[in-house]
Order: structure tokens, then sequence, then C-alpha cells
């Protein structure tokens, strides 16, 4: 009697153990991110920079290492990490942004969908809730990911967003004289490890 009860459970354990290898998932992060926000005014094309944010990422794999899905995602910057290299611009966006009320540019994952490229790249379209100057939207988003190796990968993409869509007022500078467009294009270029 003691084997028949033993050997379910025995047959429970080694399907258990074949699932979890079969479909893995590993947490990957990163303190770096190459964000770059890109937009033009009456006068020229501008742009602010940042390389510092905290990203978490769980990513699905199957037993030969083909990307399976995206579980969740986690992205966290600060918005006075954004440089232009102008001090009278960054200060004008920074009150755009309203850094003071609402110091982080965050982004969650809603759902993904991915389809393989080739062995290495991968195609995700998204969804996630992206907060801007403390206004949260549901952002589609399509990215490339790229396997570096089984504990390293690369996501690449851009997006252009209406800055009115999170409430905020285009700068102007100069007293008004120059005025910013109301669309800009966010890229971003990241590492995430595990």
């Amino acid at each position: 009697m003691r084997n028949l009860i033993k050997s379910p459970l025995i047959m429970v354990g080694v399907f258990l153990l074949l699932v979890g290898w079969v479909n893995a998932q590993g947490k990957f992060t990163s303190k770096t991110a190459t964000m770059t926000i890109e937009g033009t005014s009456t006068m020229h094309d501008w742009h602010m920079k940042s390389s510092a944010a905290d990203i978490a990422a769980m990513i699905e794999t199957d037993a030969s290492g083909k990307v399976t899905g995206i579980k969740s995602m986690s992205f966290t910057m600060a918005a006075k990490s954004l440089k232009s290299g102008k001090d009278a611009m960054d200060k004008n966006a920074y009150k755009a942004l309203k850094t003071e009320q609402n110091p982080n540019i965050t982004a969650s994952l809603k759902k993904a969908d991915i389809t393989a490229k080739d062995a290495k790249t991968y195609a995700v379209k998204s969804t996630i809730n992206l907060t801007i100057a403390g206004k949260t939207l549901e952002v589609p988003l399509d990215v490339t990911l790229v396997k570096i190796s089984d504990s390293s990968y690369s996501i690449k993409g851009s997006k252009s967003l209406k800055m009115t869509s999170f409430e905020m007022k285009p700068p102007s500078f100069m007293m008004g004289a120059v005025k910013t467009g109301d669309e800009i294009t966010i890229k971003f270029d990241l590492t995430l490890n595990q």
C-alpha cells in the first residue's frame, strides 16, 4: 500500500520538474538604459537624453532557450535625469513634466505577444501602462528583443506620443517666442542581465 501511495507522488513530482524545465522563466534587471526624447520647436529640433533607469523583467523560455513570453516588466526613470545640455531648456522641460509632484517616469507591462524573427531576434507587440507627469495611459508599444546569451537580452524601440495626452503643456522659451511642438518621440535601448 505504501508503494502505491509513493508511486503517484513520485510521478507528480517528475511531471512538475519537467514542466519547470520545459517552460523556464528568469528575472532580468538593469540599472542603465539609453533613453532619448526628441521633439520640434518653431526654431529648431531638440532632444533630451538619460542613461539611468531601474528595469526588471521576467522572461520565459522553452527547453531550447527560445523566448516564449514576457511575464512582467517594470521601468522607472527619474525625470530630472533627462538632460538637453541647456539649463534653460531643462528647467522648462522639468516644469512641463511636473517633476516636483511627479519625479519619475514609469512603465509596467500589461501584455506582450512575441514573434520570432530568427533564432535570436523577436518582435514584441506589447501594451504598457505609461506614466508621465503623473498621468497614466495604456499605450501600445512595439519593440525588438534580441537574445545576446542565456543570461542577457537587449531591447530597442521607439514611440511617438503627444505631450497633451499626458496633460502636459508643451514648453516655450524666450518669453513664448519659441514654442515646442506637441508631438515627441521616445527612443530607448537597454540591456537586461540575469
